[in-house]
């Protein structure tokens, strides 16, 4: 019995034992965590109000801040960009919301693509992937029209002052389409272009209004034909048009539209009346 009784009070003296270990390892665990908040909230109060990591403003009125580096911009608005970061002007870099401001640059005009990255303490690189225009687009401005430029994403930009592109015009898209439909004709034009190449260089214009019937307006010598190209064997029906517009011109001086859309065969559509207009 005695030998019993001394068991018992080993196994109670053991698990006393166990539980004051796991108390004291959970204090322990407590402790670090809450000093490791402690030192986290310390640290990021230092990083807000230490004034090292702020932001600075520009220097002098109208000019920018010294320690935000903009590159990749040549057609968008450099005040534009530069206004997004405003509200970040000698605050802590800390603070700067770097998620929201992108989407904010993305809603900038010719802005495609934007990056934004910090460099402590107090500098913040900011690199612009603008739009490509891809055409001009006439659209309608009351009883008349105007010119704005389209890029292959469908959206379509206001010519930048003082600047002239080398690109066709593009006919077949509404201005007030969706912008997935837009897309989806500039692609077919580059589609186009990409396979004419060289053969490209006299082209004006392309009506992507029917995608199964791309036409182009070329400028062959002094003629301006509107041509039925199809959606397909782009390069070789334009290559046999030129091969054979003395031909054309020799037989039918006059014509305006033709059809290529059989291959090796070109059908006139229709010729200009006496007078030298379009019709």
């Amino acid at each position: 019995m005695a030998v019993a009784g001394s068991s018992g009070k080993r196994q109670r003296g053991s698990r006393i034992v166990r539980v004051i270990r796991y108390v004291l390892l959970s204090l322990a665990v407590v402790g670090v965590l809450a000093g490791a908040i402690f030192g986290a909230q310390r640290a990021e109060r230092f990083l807000i109000e230490d004034p090292r990591f702020a932001l600075p403003g520009p220097t002098e009125y109208g000019q920018e801040s010294p320690n935000i580096h903009l590159t990749g911009v040549r057609w968008a608005s450099r005040a534009s960009i530069l206004q997004v970061f405003r509200p970040d002007l000698n605050r802590s870099l800390y603070l700067l919301p770097l998620a929201e401001r992108r989407r904010a640059l993305l809603n900038v005009a010719w802005v495609r693509e934007a990056s934004l990255t910090r460099i402590w303490p107090n500098e913040l690189a900011v690199h612009i992937e603008e739009r490509r225009p891809a055409a001009f687009l006439q659209i309608p401005f009351g009883p008349m029209s105007r010119f704005a430029l389209i890029d292959g994403d469908g959206v379509i930009l206001e010519p930048p002052e003082k600047v002239r592109f080398n690109l066709p015009a593009i006919a077949g898209v509404e201005a007030d389409a969706p912008v997935a439909d837009r897309s989806v004709r500039v692609h077919r034009m580059q589609q186009l272009m990409n396979e004419l190449g060289p053969l490209g260089a006299d082209v004006s214009e392309i009506d992507v209004g029917d995608l199964d019937d791309l036409k182009v307006r070329e400028q062959v010598q002094d003629h301006n034909v509107l041509l039925h190209i199809g959606d397909h064997n782009f390069a070789s029906r334009l290559r046999t048009f030129v091969n054979e517009y003395p031909n054309i011109r020799r037989r039918l001086p006059a014509v305006a539209e033709l059809d290529l859309r059989i291959d090796d065969r070109i059908t006139a559509v229709s010729v200009n009346p006496p007078g030298g207009g379009r019709q």
